[in-house]
């Protein structure tokens, strides 16, 4: 069994589909939002949204890009439906 991995619906860990909303706002341009393709508006909320393994990571982007996170909110299966997640 070296090497194998067998994965099944018991084997992956709920928080593996989990997946959160951010509300921010507060963003503003700068060296670090120059690299994305499109600009950031400084009036208005932004929603990220992210799975649970990198919600701390985004954190942190966010906070350097000056945001201020305002909510925080799970979604469910059913309202993921036609939403792009953050990778």
């Amino acid at each position: 069994m070296f090497g194998q991995t067998t994965l099944g619906a018991g084997s992956v860990s709920s928080s593996a589909s989990r997946v959160f909303r951010y509300e921010v706002v507060g963003l503003r341009q700068n060296s670090e939002t120059d690299k994305n393709k499109f600009d950031i508006r400084r009036s208005g909320s932004v929603f990220i949204t992210v799975p649970y393994s990198r919600m701390n990571e985004e954190m942190q982007r966010i906070n350097r890009l000056g945001g201020k996170i305002i909510k925080i909110e799970p979604l469910s299966a059913d309202s993921l439906r036609g939403v792009a997640i953050e990778n």
